[in-house]
């Protein structure tokens, strides 16, 4: 703006000398008055021509809509390397220097929802870091993601991988879609997408956090279903096959973030593991063990779905909460025996949801008082329950 208009006080100058010069150079017996006239017309035409080249030249200056990155690479974060780098090794989650981690952690919802809603803030992470949270899970429903826009989102997980860095938390980003990805159908319009969104996603992601510790886990996709058939067809090839496209784009930017792969089953159902693991090094698979995904006897069913396959990957229950009636006899006992299963075969957890309006909740109310599962959780977390003190 400035070029432009130091560009167009030059041209009105000159304009306005010439005017001067030639109307005091006009020809004899024609009226000073006249050649006054048709000479500032002559140069106002000329100013306008100049002044239009100028625009398209300056148009010419700026970059076209289409250069570009709306999310580009941010400058190096000072706290990026605060917290330990997580890594795999064998079926465990070590860090650096070789110390085994079994997380504990808790989701919370999605940041927009969370902002809208005026309480996204680091006071709403000290919360959160009051339950006993070592991790958080971070769901980013592709709705929002295209509403905000991702370059507004973005701020939005910078902000908050910045609180939790200062809180000693690490970070779950988890592209909190429910489908059928490979045919592009899903269970309800908030969780629309499709595959290029989704691989969009993870290159912006990946570009921005790559090198920054505390987020210790890229959750590719939330939880793949075909809802009994109504959302199509998956084979686990299929799936294993865009898994291995996503965690191979991650990796031209990012080679540290652990990708976590789901199973299939609203990302309950590991089996397919037994024959065809993805074919990646460094990953951990994910499974959500909600009480109601199979009956009783539990723990002989959570063995044979999923949890056969942390003797030799990592695996992290990434989220189930509390869905069995409060009245329920079973309420509490769920709760303790999937915490003891889990953490006795090594398995990572996070309880979904810290929120007081999604379901099942956590809090009360904004006021941040817990629930009865809250309270649970809070003891889980903190390794209270009975069985943990043992």
């Amino acid at each position: 703006m400035i070029v432009l208009l130091c560009r167009f006080e030059i041209i009105a100058g000159f304009t306005n000398f010439m005017i001067f010069k030639l109307s005091k150079n006009c020809s004899p017996g024609i009226p000073t008055h006249t050649h006054y006239m048709k000479t500032k017309s002559l140069l106002t035409v000329i100013f306008l021509i100049a002044f239009t080249g100028i625009i398209t030249l300056s148009g010419q200056d700026a970059k076209p809509w289409y250069f570009g990155d709306p999310t580009p690479r941010p400058a190096t974060d000072p706290k990026a390397r605060v917290l330990p780098l997580i890594k795999v090794q064998g079926n465990k989650f070590v860090t650096t220097d070789g110390q085994n981690v079994l997380f504990r952690g808790v989701s919370i919802s999605d940041p927009d929802k969370i902002e809208r809603q005026g309480h996204w803030n680091k006071a709403h992470f000290e919360q959160v870091k009051k339950t006993g949270a070592m991790i958080v899970r971070i769901p980013v429903h592709p709705v929002a993601w295209r509403e905000r826009t991702p370059e507004k989102y973005v701020e939005l997980l910078r902000e908050a991988v910045d609180w939790c860095t200062d809180l000693g938390m690490y970070v779950i980003i988890d592209w909190h879609s429910i489908g059928n990805l490979w045919m592009e159908l899903f269970q309800d319009p908030m969780y629309n997408t499709t595959k290029t969104e989704t691989y969009e996603f993870w290159r912006i992601i990946a570009r921005n956090f790559s090198g920054h510790n505390t987020v210790a886990f890229y959750e590719l996709f939330n939880e793949p279903t075909i809802y009994r058939g109504e959302l199509g067809s998956m084979p686990w090839s299929e799936w294993k096959k865009i898994n291995e496209q996503m965690i191979s784009l991650i990796r031209a930017y990012d080679s540290e973030t652990i990708p976590l792969v789901a199973g299939l089953d609203w990302a309950y159902d590991l089996s397919p593991l037994r024959d065809d693991p993805v074919n990646a090094e460094g990953i951990a698979y994910v499974t959500h063990p909600y009480a109601f995904k199979r009956g009783q006897p539990w723990e002989p069913r959570w063995e044979e779905n999923f949890a056969f396959a942390a003797s030799q990957y990592p695996v992290v229950a990434s989220e189930f909460g509390m869905h069995t009636a409060m009245s329920s006899p079973d309420y509490q006992d769920y709760g303790n025996r999937i915490i003891k299963f889990l953490e006795a075969r090594g398995i990572s957890w996070i309880c979904w949801i810290y929120d007081p309006e999604w379901w099942p909740q956590m809090l009360r109310s904004w006021d941040y008082e817990l629930t009865e599962g809250g309270k649970f959780f809070n003891r889980a977390m903190k390794g209270e329950l009975e069985f943990q003190k043992k």
